[in-house]
């Protein structure tokens, strides 16, 4: 006993040591990746059924079934992204080099996803319509650039800092700084509703001449960020750790030890389980508004849904801070537990709150989902980084960019596949894209699938969080040991 009190005083002096510090100006350029992140990966899936299914009338289902292809082939890919990266040497680091070109790229040709003519909406090739395999050709051609982007951006995030509190400093900066990206895609709706795109005589919208120009200013904004990234954000690791590793580990020794790290295997399926949830309903939730609480009115549900976007965007603007000082006090395992929680009761209260008798009650389970989402993917990635140490100590080697790949990889696969289910759902129920008003057994699906589905993810999400051994404890013995052997960083 006598021993413990100057152990624990030591280490705490450490954890406040400031160079495990880093300044609040190199966190907030990190942050601003999200927004590459966000308008390159997720705002596409966000419109694609207004803009294809609702605007151009491709089937429900063949939205889905290209949303998920295209996310298997981006899941694809990076894997190989994630052990370029890591293999990668030269005087600007390993990861910056990505960044700045995989940023700049990815700004310049998002506009190439939405340059399809209304004229093939008619067409067929193969029996399925012409447009399905425009989404298919361009998305598959695109996402591989916006992955040399995100494998690194995301591993660049894990090798910031050493400290376990620092680290989830730093995801709360990039947490909080998503929700405000992420409002970009809210909006992308309603930017179509301005009255430039408003067909003459018709009470219509050119959606995809919105969409084209809103990417084009989104596309500026990306590389400009891209660049801020690469000049104000450094790789900690890299000079001390990294280039002293020689020899190159081939990808699928990379991978495979990746996959046999026991934590890491639990994190992915409490991630996996969230995201195959809330991505199953994810389209559904603008259905919801569209045709029951606006009452077929798109151009009122588009409106709606860009205030929903800003609600959840405020959830996830409180939500994290308060998860951050929750998991200084209780620990990251335990927050992540109280995010899914509040999440369930986002998602479950939909049936109650989305209703056309009070539409702005909707909001509050954005709110909700919003405070979940944000919260529950900023503790992920903080526990992720002390997973990366826990495997450095084990193989000898720090290999973020293949934990960030395997772990997008049963993410998107998550991904692909709910937004397959969100598609085949619609068909189900019988939804009609020309029709205005949808038949009640339309509306019950769309509704009970939304405030059920997600909350089994959730319960999933809990039990398995609960299951990685990694406590603060024990993290900071990880890194005792790693500094011993190696030094500091």
């Amino acid at each position: 006993m006598e021993e413990a009190v100057p152990v624990n005083r030591r280490k705490v002096e450490r954890r406040k040591a400031l160079r495990d510090r880093l300044p609040w100006f190199t966190k907030l350029a990190y942050s601003l990746g999200t927004a590459v992140d966000m308008w390159g990966l997720w705002l596409y899936p966000a419109v694609a059924f207004a803009v294809f299914n609702m605007y151009l009338g491709v089937q429900p289902w063949l939205v889905g079934l290209a949303l998920t292809l295209i996310r298997i082939w981006d899941a694809l890919i990076d894997p190989i992204v994630g052990w370029l990266s890591d293999n990668l040497r030269t005087k600007w680091g390993r990861r910056r080099p990505f960044i700045l070109i995989g940023g700049i790229l990815s700004g310049l040709c998002l506009p190439v996803l939405f340059l399809v003519s209304p004229s093939w909406a008619s067409m067929k090739f193969l029996g399925v319509s012409v447009v399905f395999w425009y989404m298919m050709l361009s998305t598959m051609l695109y996402y591989p650039i916006v992955s040399c982007f995100t494998v690194p951006y995301y591993s660049l995030g894990a090798e910031m800092s050493p400290d376990y509190e620092e680290r989830t400093s730093i995801m709360s900066y990039r947490s909080m700084t998503q929700k405000v990206s992420e409002l970009g895609n809210f909006y992308a709706l309603r930017f179509t509703n301005l009255a430039w795109f408003l067909i003459p005589g018709t009470a219509q919208k050119n959606t995809l001449l919105g969409m084209r120009i809103y990417t084009c200013i989104l596309g500026v904004v990306m590389a400009l960020f891209a660049v801020i990234i690469f000049f104000r954000v450094k790789e900690r690791y890299y000079h001390t750790v990294v280039v002293k590793v020689k020899e190159k580990v081939s990808i699928l020794s990379s991978l495979g030890e990746t996959l046999r790290c026991k934590p890491f295997r639990q994190l992915m399926v409490m991630g996996g389980a969230f995201t195959l949830g809330t991505s199953m309903v994810g389209s559904l939730g603008y259905y919801a508004t569209v045709f029951y609480v606006a009452e077929g009115n798109r151009i009122m549900g588009d409106n709606w849904q860009f205030w929903m976007g800003v609600a959840f965007m405020i959830g996830g603007l409180i939500g994290v801070p308060l998860h951050a000082q929750l998991a200084h006090k209780i620990g990251k395992r335990e927050a992540a537990v109280v995010a899914c929680v509040i999440g369930i009761c986002g998602y479950g209260g939909s049936w109650f709150l989305y209703t056309p008798a009070i539409k702005w009650l909707q909001m509050i389970s954005s709110a909700l989902m919003g405070m979940a989402a944000a919260s529950l993917w900023m503790l992920h990635s903080a526990i992720g980084a002390d997973i990366m140490d826990y495997d450095e100590l084990n193989t000898g080697r720090r290999r973020e960019g293949s934990f960030t790949a395997c772990g997008s990889y049963i993410l998107k696969l998550g991904n692909s596949l709910g937004y397959y289910v969100s598609g085949l759902i619609l068909t189900w129920a019988g939804f009609t894209w020309n029709l205005k008003v949808q038949a009640p057994q339309t509306i019950f699906w769309i509704r009970s699938s939304l405030a059920s589905l997600p909350v089994v993810g959730l319960i999933v999400a809990i039990i398995f969080v609960m299951r990685v051994p990694l406590t603060r404890e024990r993290s900071e013995d990880i890194r005792d040991s790693l500094e011993e052997r190696r030094g500091t960083v």
